[in-house]
């Protein structure tokens, strides 16, 4: 059973966006910035109480700006999702998640050591170049 209702579009739409975002960090971060496409798609607090699609994540835009920068600014973002990232993809939906991304609903790259809060949120650890956040307890019980 999956974790948010998905079509064929929003598995190629996700597998595009997962790469673009992590591909330098392979497998396993294009799976942990999964979760928190995944994460986005199921809270219903903060900054994503009106997206409840995969498609609505990915091109959410917030204070002026798409929440994603691959997609305005990523080339591999609007390449043909491949096989290996679709199967990646579809283990998100289909209720894959793991530390340090788990919960997370944001996370970014630094270029530096990773900030002990991010707006105000928690950080919940790192792979490879991704800070991940989760949200403050008692914030967004429909994340865990």
């Amino acid at each position: 059973m999956s974790i948010v209702k998905y079509t064929d579009a929003d598995v190629a739409l996700m597998a595009r966006m997962m790469r673009a975002e992590a591909e330098g960090e392979g497998k396993q971060g294009m799976l942990y910035v999964g979760n928190v496409i995944v994460n986005r798609a199921k809270a219903s607090c903060l900054d994503f109480t009106d997206v409840r699609t995969i498609r609505q994540v990915i091109f959410q835009v917030q204070g002026g700006n798409y929440s994603f920068e691959a997609v305005q600014k990523g080339n591999l973002f609007y390449n043909r999702a491949r096989s290996v990232e679709k199967r990646l993809a579809r283990q998100n939906l289909n209720y894959w998640r793991q530390h340090p991304a788990k919960y997370a609903l944001w996370y970014f790259n630094p270029y530096a050591p990773c900030p002990p809060s991010w707006y105000g949120q928690p950080f919940s650890g790192q792979f490879k170049n991704h800070c991940y956040y989760e949200p403050a307890a008692g914030t967004c019980a429909s994340v865990y």
